[in-house]
């Protein structure tokens, strides 16, 4: 089992399902050559491929291409179903700065054949998550700067309140479908400027002052 790593937090909150966006921010759905939804986007990742600060995102054999996308994390808190926005946030126990790392060629390949995405999302190493904070050290979740440097140069570099979703409309949108519990990640979706990383990079993100995250890239031996 997997655990969130809390600043000033005593408890331990187990990782439940990863569900995250895709086209969330419009520069980035031009960037793809894809269209905007009225409805958000749903895929999943396994909780075996999140890793923490300081270690190590590996490029896998099956791949010639990782890009990163820089993400607002979102930590549910207790159990929901058919969520109303006006109280969604209720349901927040914190937030994170978190990579969606992904195979751009194996999704590239699935995309056209009408697959899904999760072997391209779903490699081990493939979500870092800085450690959380919780909900009330943040004043303003939808206003909050993020931003992702490799190699000391910015590739990323955006504000949640760009977002095409709010955070209460993508907590209940999801509750709707599936029953959110404690531990629940949802990762909101990528700004634009995503990008291949290669061995030896290392990438810094952030969110806002609030917390960050730095890993390395090596290619699997």
């Amino acid at each position: 089992m997997t655990y969130y790593r809390f600043q000033n937090y005593a408890k331990t909150v187990r990782i439940g399902k990863i569900i995250c966006l895709a086209r969330t921010y419009e520069e980035h759905a031009r960037e793809m050559n894809t269209i905007v939804t009225e409805d958000p986007l749903l895929f999943l990742k396994p909780a075996s491929s999140v890793i923490f600060n300081h270690q190590t995102i590996v490029v896998p054999h099956m791949s010639k291409c990782l890009h990163h996308e820089v993400e607002l994390g979102i930590i549910i808190g207790k159990k929901g179903k058919q969520i109303n926005e006006e109280r969604a946030i209720q349901y927040a126990l914190g937030y994170l700065v978190a990579l969606d790392i992904t195979a751009r060629d194996i999704q590239s390949i699935a995309k056209k054949n009408g697959w899904p995405w999760a072997i391209a999302k779903g490699f081990d190493t493939f979500t870092p998550l800085s450690n959380a904070v919780l909900k009330e050290r943040v004043i303003d979740p939808q206003n909050l700067d993020l931003e992702l440097k490799i190699n000391g140069a910015v590739k990323q570099k955006a504000n949640t309140n760009q977002m095409i979703y709010s955070i209460e409309r993508i907590i209940s949108f999801i509750s709707e479908i599936m029953t959110l519990e404690r531990g629940d990640l949802i990762l909101t979706g990528t700004p634009e400027g995503v990008g291949e990383i290669k061995e030896g990079d290392v990438l810094e993100a952030r969110l806002g002052s609030l917390c960050s995250l730095t890993v390395d890239v090596k290619c699997e031996q």
